[in-house]
């Protein structure tokens, strides 16, 4: 298989390769549920709720709830019109998973870190995530790779401090988080996925610089510890050769699975998440006292593709947005769909808030998690 660096810019590709440069790469109700059987409240467990006060987010735009949007130029409509009835720095119709997690654990959705105007406050923790990051310097497409993100937190944080301990303002103290709150908060990280993506020439090359990548990652989970993280919420990367636009451009060109999936892609995918669990048991080998937990994102998603059918979706390749239009294969895509509830892909790279909140029940019930704890208990994992 060969990953080109270099594109003919036309029909498709150009717009898969705009929303990527723009871009990246769960009680919940919602679609029906396929997987292991868990009971009314999601999941059994003696454990007590951990009552997190914070969450603290770092990621790409698979979690980016308005990062890109404050630091480049803001993501337009369609995006938010299935819940928030206009744009909101989302790559998606409506909530991430990112969101409904928050609901879970009922905190206020997260305000990017870079939206000096959000009208949220950082009361309940601040989100880094932004749009096309990377693990590693200059190997995504956004300057604000993981290692940027741990500095922007470290900021917030020691600025933070700063300021509830030197003012008498309370609706200024009110806005933050409290200083004892970094030590108890939730540390969530999804990102990887424009590694496995960005200038690679061959999937020899592409498993060749994993270790690189999960070192870097390492190193950054350790400077959160440093600052006194102590639970970590961990999802893997996703199933990357189920992406549609991936789909258009490596059809004919390499072997599908039944999904359409290109094999290669996913055979990558599942290679990084393997090693990114290796990595997460030797982290709480020698991290005394953090909590990790490794969430298979991955599976969740490929079941929901898998069974787009059974769950009345349309074809799971099929993508209900389209920034203009282009025509690819014969069928024209203009604009959005007439109903994103039937789709699993949002834009061809990024998912639906109705797949969203299919796959967030399963995350965040702990079924699909390792030790399978929910994530209203991960300080217990």
């Amino acid at each position: 298989m060969v990953f080109r660096k270099e594109f003919q810019m036309s029909g498709f590709l150009f717009v898969f390769l705009f929303w990527v440069l723009v871009f990246s790469s769960n009680g919940i109700g919602g679609l029906s549920a396929v997987g292991k059987n868990i009971d009314d409240n999601g999941f059994k467990s003696t454990l007590k709720t951990c009552n997190f006060p914070a969450v603290f987010n770092f990621g790409d735009s698979n979690s980016d709830t308005g990062g890109h949007s404050a630091a480049f130029y803001p993501i337009g409509t369609p995006n938010g019109e299935t819940f928030f009835g206009k744009p909101s720095g989302r790559a998606c119709d409506g909530r991430l998973i990112v969101d409904f997690m928050a609901e879970e654990l009922g905190l206020a959705y997260l305000r990017a870190y870079l939206d000096s105007l959000a009208l949220s406050s950082f009361k309940n923790g601040a989100n880094f995530a932004t749009g096309g990051s990377p693990i590693r310097k200059d190997k995504g497409y956004s300057p604000f790779h993981l290692d940027v993100q741990i500095a922007q937190f470290r900021q917030f944080k020691a600025r933070t401090i700063d300021i509830v301990n030197s003012t008498q303002q309370e609706k200024v103290k009110a806005d933050l988080p409290k200083p004892e709150d970094f030590s108890k908060a939730l540390y969530t990280l999804d990102i990887g996925q424009n590694d496995l993506q960005f200038g690679l020439s061959t999937p020899e090359g592409a498993r060749a610089i994993i270790p690189e990548i999960l070192d870097l990652f390492s190193t950054a989970v350790q400077q959160l510890y440093g600052e006194g993280a102590r639970v970590f919420w961990v999802h893997n990367t996703g199933p990357i050769g189920c992406l549609p636009s991936n789909n258009k451009y490596y059809y004919g060109k390499e072997p599908l699975d039944k999904n359409g999936c290109v094999i290669s892609l996913n055979d990558i995918a599942q290679e990084f998440n393997r090693q990114l669990k290796s990595k997460l048991a030797q982290l709480k080998a020698n991290l005394t006292g953090a909590a990790f937990t490794y969430v298979d994102a991955y599976t969740a998603k490929y079941n929901l593709i898998n069974s787009a059918k059974d769950q009345g979706l349309v074809d799971p390749l099929d993508f209900c947005c389209c920034p203009g239009k282009v025509v690819v294969n014969g069928t024209v895509y203009s604009g959005p769909c007439a109903n994103p509830l039937t789709h699993i892909s949002w834009d061809g790279i990024h998912y639906s808030e109705a797949a969203n909140q299919w796959v967030a029940k399963f995350i965040l019930n702990g079924s699909m998690s390792d030790p399978s704890v929910p994530i209203s208990q991960a300080c217990y994992a």
